[in-house]
Parts: structure tokens; C-alpha cells; sequence
């Protein structure tokens, strides 16, 4: 056992690196909070429209920014090994580039998934209003796909290289954006005509393609990064767009299957009413912003972990990753605490509808309740990335989110009659499995390293 003083320099070193992630992904969960409360305010069948439409199109988002997130432990593997080669010659560039081909493929690959997706709306079973209301939102959300992926490339790269302070200001001036277009499209603001959802997706479209922008100035204008601007033919290699996509696949595979039990759950709580639907949304919001905090010490820890491994540091890896796990403990006890006691208050910032607030109030104590197996599984799936062990934790996300979790809640959700609940408590045992067997295979490999 190591003690507190052996692990504080840790705690600081992790905190420095996470602390700009948790807010850069703190602030994205933001602008879809006050979107819901935006949106939940101008009507109930449009919070409802904007809870099936994101279903949709993060289902396949997730799973192209996971597939993005295998640049940043390839980048930090070899900051970790000093490579100080010739700009030209050096490993890092020639990642930069062929990962920009790499997001323009994977681009046009969601675009046709999601696109495809546009005339079957009508088909999952939703209320023909709530349908109505989506479609447009969903076209405009589509869209704005394309600029939202070169964002989370520039991001993960930077990541990689160890600054995550850029993307936070990035994140933070966009989002402010948004906010302020969200109130002009959605209610009807300085002579605009109220848009309602559809003024939400127009709003995330302008502050989306402002995004990839500002990284793209933020790089050209530093001493130190605008070398991996200079693109040239003789740098593009298939070799290392199938790295990428060896490495990010089952990253955005493994992201694909968490998020798909959680997008799943939006269609089939749909068919209980819009009412539970809407609460749904309200409930899985306020979770989403806590995962949204260990996400970023994920992140972190990927970034530490990697670097450590690129040093051959197996004692730095080992401490790197306790102190990422006692972090997320300690901010998932607060972020419970506060969901439990705040559950009867929450739901009504959002809407004044008393069934969609019963029913929301049930559902946040049960978000509360997952919190530290989200943490867990969350900050162990990023001890994994670190170390580009990607492909059993596919599998093992495969049988807990959606053979277990999935099967459990449905379940309890119709046979078992517990409605909406059900559904989230199929949630605990996905997330708490896939926490367990993580940890079991990440202190496996550093075993193995240790030998």
C-alpha cells in the first residue's frame, strides 16, 4: 500500500492535465443542459423531439469521436519516448496528417449512416409530433457533424502532445455562443421567429463550425505546432491510417456499445409515453454531466498513462492510474450526493409538466445511485486506451452493456412493470460489470509489464 504523501504528487499531476478536460467536457454537457431546459421550457413534445433526435445521431457520434481518441496514445506514447526527430520525419507529424485524412474518411462515413436515417424516422415508434418536431433538428444536428469531428481531432492530438487548456477555451467561447444562438433561434429573439427545436439545431450547427476554426488559428499562430500544418504527399501512409483505425475502432466500437444501451433506452422508454421520455431526458442529462467530469480524468489518465509507458515508467503507470480511481471516487460521492438530495428540485428547471417532474425526480436518485460503477468503468476503459488495449474491452462491453445491462432492464421495465425505472436499474449492472472486469484487465497488464 502507498500512502498520501507518496500519491499527492499524482493527484497534482493528474489534476493539472484533467482539470481543462472536465471543464472542456463539463462546459459540452452544459450547452445540451440548457438546451433541454431551453427547449423543455418552449414545449413538451419539443424537449421530447430533441431527446429522440440526440438518441439517434450520438448513438453513431460516439462512436466516431471514440474511434478519434486512438491519435491521443499514439501521440503520447511517443512524447513519452522523446522522439525529437526532424519535423519532416518525425512520428508525431506524420500522425497530425494522416489523422486528418483519417477524420475526413470517418466524416463522410457517418454522414452516410446518419443521412440514411433520415427518411425512417417514422419508424421507431415514436409519436407522429414528436417525429414531426425531430426532423429537422435531426437534419441540422447531422450536419453539424462534420466541423464537431475535426474539433475532436484537434483536441485529441493536442491531447496527446499533453496541453488540454486550448480546447477548454475553445469549448467555453463556442458554447457561450451557442447559449446565446439557442436564445435568439429558439424563443424568437431579436426579430427572429421562434424555431423551437429546430432553432437548438441551428444554433449547435453556427457554433460547430466555429469549433475546428479557432483550433486551426490557435495551432497556426504557435512557435511549436504550426509545423504539423505543413501537409506533404510523401507524409500521407495507409500504414498509419490503418494504425488509427486498428487502434480508434475499437475505441468508437467500445463507446458505441455503452451509448447504444443508453440509446436504446430513449426508444423504449418512448414507447411507455413522451411524458417518461421527456423525464428520461431530464434525468440522463444531469448523468451525463457528472460522466462528462470522469470522462476528463479519463482523458487524463490516458494522456499520463501513455506518456508513462512511452518512458518504460511501470511503477508511474501504476500510481498514475490510483490516483486517477481515487479521484473519480471522490467526485462521484458529491456528484450523488447532490443528485439524491436536489432529485425533487432538479426536474423542474427543466419543465413544469408534474408528470414529466414525478417521474424525473425516481429516475435521478436511481443516476445517483450509478455513479461510482460510471466512474469506475469510465476512468479503467481510459487506463486501457493508455496502453492501446482496445479489443477485449470491446468484448467485455459488449456482453455488460448490452447482453446484461440491456436484458435487465427491459425486464424489469415491462414484465417486472417498474416503467422507466426498470430501465435504469439494467443501467447499474452494465456499468458496474464492465467496471469490475476493466480493472481486473488493466492490473493484469501491469503485471505482465512488471515481469
Amino acid at each position: 500500500m502507498y500512502s498520501f504523501r507518496e500519491y499527492l504528487p499524482y493527484y497534482k499531476r493528474n489534476l493539472r492535465v484533467a482539470l481543462p478536460v472536465m471543464l472542456t467536457q463539463l462546459e459540452a454537457s452544459l450547452v445540451g443542459f440548457f438546451d433541454s431546459i431551453m427547449v423543455g421550457h418552449y414545449a413538451t413534445v419539443d424537449l421530447a423531439a430533441v431527446s429522440f433526435s440526440n438518441a439517434i445521431f450520438f448513438t453513431v457520434m460516439v462512436f466516431a469521436m471514440g474511434a478519434l481518441m486512438g491519435i491521443t496514445p499514439l501521440v503520447g506514447i511517443q512524447v513519452g519516448a522523446n522522439a525529437n526527430s526532424v519535423a519532416s520525419h518525425n512520428p508525431i507529424t506524420s500522425l497530425f496528417q494522416n489523422g486528418m485524412l483519417f477524420t475526413v474518411l470517418l466524416s463522410a462515413l457517418m454522414l452516410l449512416l446518419l443521412g440514411g436515417c433520415i427518411p425512417f424516422l417514422d419508424r421507431f415508434g415514436q409519436d407522429p409530433s414528436v417525429v414531426e418536431v425531430a426532423r429537422p433538428y435531426y437534419i441540422l444536428i447531422v450536419i453539424s457533424l462534420v466541423p464537431f469531428l475535426f474539433f475532436s481531432f484537434f483536441k485529441q492530438f493536442l491531447e496527446g502532445l499533453g496541453n488540454t487548456m486550448v480546447a477548454m477555451v475553445i469549448t467555453l467561447v463556442m458554447n457561450g455562443l451557442n447559449i446565446l444562438l439557442n436564445w435568439v433561434f429558439i424563443y424568437g429573439n431579436w426579430g427572429v421567429e421562434p424555431m423551437g427545436a429546430t432553432g437548438a439545431g441551428l444554433g449547435s450547427l453556427i457554433s460547430r463550425v466555429g469549433m475546428p476554426l479557432c483550433f486551426w488559428a490557435v495551432m497556426a499562430f504557435h512557435k511549436e505546432w504550426k509545423q504539423y500544418l505543413r501537409m506533404a504527399w510523401e507524409r500521407f501512409s495507409w500504414q498509419r491510417i490503418r494504425e488509427l483505425a486498428r487502434i480508434g475502432f475499437p475505441i468508437g466500437g467500445q463507446t458505441l456499445l455503452e451509448t447504444f444501451l443508453f440509446t436504446a433506452s430513449f426508444v423504449i422508454i418512448g414507447w411507455i409515453s413522451k411524458e417518461a421520455l421527456a423525464a428520461h431526458q431530464v434525468a440522463n442529462q444531469i448523468a451525463d454531466m457528472t460522466f462528462m467530469l470522469a470522462l476528463g480524468i479519463g482523458s487524463a489518465t490516458t494522456i499520463r498513462v501513455s506518456h508513462q509507458l512511452g518512458e518504460g515508467n511501470i511503477y508511474g503507470m501504476r500510481m498514475a492510474s490510483n490516483a486517477s480511481v481515487h479521484l473519480v471516487l471522490l467526485m462521484n460521492t458529491l456528484g450523488a450526493a447532490l443528485m439524491i438530495g436536489l432529485r425533487n428540485y432538479i426536474p423542474m428547471l427543466f419543465t413544469e409538466d408534474a408528470e414529466v417532474i414525478a417521474i424525473a425526480s425516481q429516475l435521478i436518485v436511481l443516476a445517483g445511485l450509478f455513479q461510482y460503477a460510471d466512474g469506475l468503468q469510465a476512468v479503467a476503459a481510459a487506463m486501457l486506451r493508455g496502453i492501446t488495449d482496445v479489443k477485449v474491452p470491446m468484448v467485455i462491453a459488449f456482453v455488460s452493456y448490452i447482453l446484461i445491462g440491456l436484458s435487465v432492464g427491459v425486464v424489469c421495465a415491462f414484465p417486472l412493470g417498474m416503467g422507466a425505472s426498470g430501465i435504469w436499474i439494467g443501467f447499474i449492472f452494465a456499468l458496474a460489470i464492465a467496471a469490475i472486469c476493466f480493472h481486473i484487465r488493466f492490473r493484469t497488464a501491469l503485471r505482465r509489464f512488471s515481469n
